[in-house]
């Protein structure tokens, strides 16, 4: 008689191939999970392979900077061997180029990014503008300071500071270019949109409303190129190369802190090798403090 009820025969065999299926499905999960395990140590110790040598070499400048520091080395000229003195004229040198540089390569930066992002995205322009910015981001620095020295140094016959702050310049462009492109291309399009339905020009738009949405990244990228070149050595080697005394004309060889911290670390000298550490000590704070202020920065950028 039929009451209703229907029975489900269920086979052996179709028990055993639903157990092999879940047994299968556990051993998967088993091995992603071994997988991910391995994948996670092996990642934080890498992680705490770089952290080491990070902070090694954060503690050693810290301790032998300091051991260095004193008011003669904010305030004397370079000295000869194994006499007092300072790492004024390194610093001021190194502060009139990177201000020089950072004026002279930001504005054509930032112009070359807002026609990239802005007028000319697609054509072969752009696209040739965007291979040659690739090429000169990736370029060793001392090949830039070859660069200039073959153009300007060679053919003036002298050694400048003019030079030197070619050679910055073309380091912190590519910099600028990026990351000024990048962070338009963020803007929102609706904030276009809604100002040319207001009947604003093309040139209103972008000075207006895309540039100034985006300027916290694009000072960012500043920023990031001034703590790029603050620590460059070759470029000035081959350019402004070096000066003992004090000097304010940039037709003239510079000091520069990087090329100093490398002539007097090399030297025998004690005196000038404390100096260098001090000189270590004082561009590892100032591009540490630059890398913060552009943390900062970036916290509420779109």
């Amino acid at each position: 008689m039929n009451n209703g009820m229907n029975h489900t025969v269920i086979s052996p065999s179709s028990v055993l191939q639903a157990e092999a299926l879940e047994r299968s499905r556990l051993a998967r999960y088993a091995r992603r999970k071994l997988t991910n395990r391995v994948a996670l140590t092996l990642s934080m110790l890498a992680m705490t392979f770089g952290l080491v040598w990070l902070f090694w070499i954060l503690i050693e400048t810290f301790i032998l900077g300091l051991g260095g520091l004193s008011v003669a080395t904010l305030t004397q000229m370079t000295p000869p061997p194994n006499e007092v003195g300072g790492l004024a004229n390194a610093m001021y040198g190194s502060f009139l180029m990177v201000l020089l540089a950072t004026c002279v390569g930001t504005p054509i930066g930032i112009m070359a990014g807002i026609y990239l992002a802005e007028f000319d995205t697609h054509s072969g322009l752009a696209h040739l503008t965007r291979f040659v910015n690739d090429i000169l981001l990736s370029a060793p620095s001392i090949v830039i300071g070859l660069f200039v020295y073959a153009v300007i140094v060679a053919r003036l016959r002298s050694f400048s500071g003019y030079a030197g702050v070619a050679a910055l310049s073309l380091i912190v462009i590519p910099v600028v270019i990026r990351t000024t492109e990048n962070m338009l291309q963020l803007v929102p399009s609706g904030l276009r949109e809604a100002a040319y339905a207001l009947g604003a020009p093309k040139w209103r738009v972008v000075t207006s409303i895309t540039l100034r949405a985006a300027r916290s990244g694009v000072i960012t990228g500043i920023l990031l190129a001034v703590a790029r070149i603050a620590g460059e050595t070759a470029p000035l080697l081959f350019t402004a190369l070096s000066n003992q005394f004090w000097t304010s004309s940039l037709s003239e060889p510079m000091a520069s802190l990087p090329v100093t911290i490398f002539k007097f670390a090399m030297s025998p000298y004690e005196n000038w090798q404390k100096l260098a550490w001090a000189g270590v000590f004082i561009i590892t704070l100032a591009v540490l403090l630059l890398n913060i202020l552009a943390r900062v920065l970036t916290r509420n950028k779109i």
